[in-house]
């Protein structure tokens, strides 16, 4: 593999603001990691328990605890049927009574337990309030003996885990597990085990199929998520787990320069993970390796296993979270098909103004806008996840609902809940693409219209040339795993729109407020002078005074069009109706603003660029232009549909966050 050429070096360091800081010192507050993060020689006792902080401002806040006190026990083993040894530290609230367990198994680090940035409280806060709490890190991270290969052990390590905290002095036999990200995963892998004493689950910002919303996005691959995640957190902590240094040394000053190494390829060859060595990264050549669903991810996708699980499930999501559009399919999912009648009636599901951490937390750093929301943006998830658990593992009568959604509706910035999702009351509006041929890098053009094109309206349509040695800069979108060096969040789109390969459609200025919550879909008829290339689609707000703010988006690569598991080319020149999933979204759409569609080929570094040669960059790095065709006349009506409530206003819903 070449080094980054310096044009790759250019427009990989440009493609945001946001991108510039992924050096920011910022990142250290989730630790990586180090030659200190190793096993002790056997479990310690502590009473000095590390306190939360009092100061004004500070995560987490010493406030809510609870009547118990608390002792700590770090580096407690446990063995897994196959005899490796994993280590927790154990939070056990000091009372002659028998409590629940609340276990954690993460890949970040058991000392952290997922508290920062401005994210869950302590496990010593969950503790006082009388609960056995348990972090444990996963196999072959940290302290945790054994090797590291993502997704492969959580199932039956899981089940292990659950079933020796259920047994620890002082438990009453019944275990919640939480979490989120990829400590999410850890939790529906583990239920989908059925271990007997697992009673609950409360899994954030995390998806139901690791393949699909997870590693690819509609056929394309999800670059500036998993690269940078996984050189940042995941191979060097496995290094310095095996006392690999040299490679754990390695890893970090390359990840010192991850916006150069963005732009090499072949992937199946990156450097910085050692393709030649097993020890080191397998499982990333293993996702280039399966680009379709197939049996390596269907054993793995929760989506898989619903039928087996029938447990409660609190779920948690952020609109502009990575892995938004999973957990909205796990809510469903488990509505539809859990395990069991019980299962099925007790799921819930908050989505929130979040990226994928901080979740609006004062002292958190989501992407500006987020942050302007304020206080009501401010994630309940610590009181929810406390009465959740009350309710499902101490059998308080508290309050807690059955089934329900509780959503922020962004631009009212009210929180409301709803019975079902979609809502119920959701009216399927469709907004159809005209132009007279100039939508292209002309914002004055283009038009969504709820009128579709009459039977002998014959529109012209627009051109563009899709570059992939020049893609479209990505500017905010659904990503992870922090705003400072992944596009994620809400941003002003009003620049990269005046790009000559962005097609741009608006309507005319909304007579009155218009919420719109739900899922998104553009039916896109297009052709290209390619065998094979990419459409994106963007959902944008634009104000009376032209900021124009980025809702959510979709992805679909052309060879994906009809099937995720048997991808077929294209034929050049040959029109196609694409089906591009737009990730949900909850606005209010305020009178006066106009609803916006951006059509594109390319969302880089968000995605792979489509080379538009049949392969990818995956195994491959050759290039060539495309001239992409966007059709809207009557015989071919694009067109995208909103999820319209039609009783949504700016005064509907509460300031504040849920607690229950």
């Amino acid at each position: 593999m070449k080094r980054p050429s310096p044009r790759a070096r250019r427009l990989t360091a440009a493609v945001t603001t946001v991108l510039a800081l992924a050096a920011s010192p910022m990142l250290l507050t989730r630790a990586t990691a180090s030659p200190a993060h190793t096993a002790g020689p056997g479990p310690r006792v502590s009473d000095g328990l590390p306190a939360a902080s009092t100061a004004s401002g500070q995560w987490p806040p010493d406030t809510g605890r609870g009547p118990c006190e608390v002792r700590r026990t770090t580096d407690v083993g446990a063995t897994m049927r196959d005899g490796t040894v994993l280590r927790a530290d154990v939070y056990r609230p000091l009372t002659g009574d028998k409590v629940p367990v609340i276990l954690m198994r993460t890949q970040y680090g058991k000392a952290d337990a997922e508290v920062q940035p401005s994210s869950y409280q302590s496990p010593q806060w969950f503790a006082s309030h009388c609960y056995l709490v348990v972090i444990q890190d996963v196999r072959g991270q940290y302290a945790s003996d054994g090797d590291f290969y993502e997704f492969a052990n959580e199932g039956k390590d899981g089940y292990d885990s659950v079933e020796w905290a259920a047994r620890l002095p002082g438990s009453n036999g019944k275990v919640g597990m939480y979490g989120s990200s990829y400590v999410g995963a850890t939790q529906w892998l583990a239920a989908a085990e059925r271990p007997p004493h697992l009673k609950t689950i409360v899994p954030a910002l995390t998806s139901d199929d690791y393949d699909d919303g997870w590693t690819y996005e509609g056929g394309a691959f999800r670059l500036n998520f998993v690269i940078p995640w996984a050189m940042r957190k995941i191979v060097p902590s496995a290094a310095a787990n095996r006392r690999d240094w040299a490679t754990y040394h390695q890893v970090n000053r390359d990840y010192q320069d991850v916006n150069g190494w963005l732009g090499t390829a072949p992937y199946n060859a990156f450097r910085p993970f050692h393709p030649g060595d097993p020890k080191v990264a397998p499982y990333f050549f293993d996702w280039i390796k399966h680009r379709t669903y197939d049996d390596y991810w269907r054993r793995w996708a929760p989506k898989e296993h619903y039928p087996k699980i029938d447990i409660p499930v609190l779920n948690y999501a952020g609109w502009y979270d990575a892995f938004l559009d999973g957990s909205v399919n796990n809510y469903q999912g488990m509505v539809a098909r859990a395990g069991s009648p019980a299962a099925r009636a007790n799921q819930r599901l908050v989505i929130g103004p979040w990226d994928h951490t901080g979740w609006g937390r004062p002292t958190s750093a989501p992407a500006p806008l987020l942050k302007a929301i304020g206080p009501a943006g401010n994630s309940p998830i610590n009181e929810m996840m406390l009465a959740w658990w009350d309710h499902h593992l101490k059998g308080r009568d508290n309050g807690v609902g059955r089934n329900g959604v509780d959503y922020f509706v962004m631009g009212a910035d009210k929180w409301r809940t709803a019975p079902t999702w979609p809502l119920p009351q959701t009216r399927w509006q469709d907004y159809y693409l005209g132009s007279t041929g100039h939508a292209a890098g002309n914002t004055q053009d283009g038009t969504l219209s709820t009128t579709p094109p009459g039977r002998h309206h014959r529109a012209p349509a627009d051109h563009y040339t899709y570059d992939p040695r020049n893609p479209v800069p990505s500017v905010g979108g659904h990503s992870c795993c922090t705003a400072a060096i992944s596009t994620q969040g809400p941003y002003d789109q009003q620049q990269i729109e005046q790009r000559p390969d962005i097609a741009v459609y608006t309507s005319e200025p909304l007579a009155r407020d218009t919420e719109v919550t739900g899922p998104i879909t553009v039916k896109l008829y297009a052709a290209s002078s390619a065998p094979d290339t990419d459409w994106t689609a963007k959902l944008v707000d634009v104000h009376p005074d032209g900021t124009a703010v980025n809702l959510n988006s979709g992805i679909v690569r052309a060879s994906y069009r009809t099937s995720s598991t048997e991808p077929t080319p294209i034929v050049p020149g040959k029109v196609y109706a694409y089906t591009i999933k737009v990730w949900p979204t909850s606005n209010l759409f305020r009178k006066g603003h106009r609803i916006r569609l951006d059509i594109s080929s390319s969302d880089y570094p968000q995605y792979d660029p489509n080379p538009n040669t049949g392969s990818w960059l995956g195994q491959s790095t050759a290039r060539r232009t495309a001239h992409q065709t966007v059709l809207h006349d009557a015989a071919h009506p694009s067109k995208v549909t909103l999820p319209v409530i039609p009783d949504g206003g700016p005064e509907r819903g509460s300031d504040t966050p849920p607690q229950k």
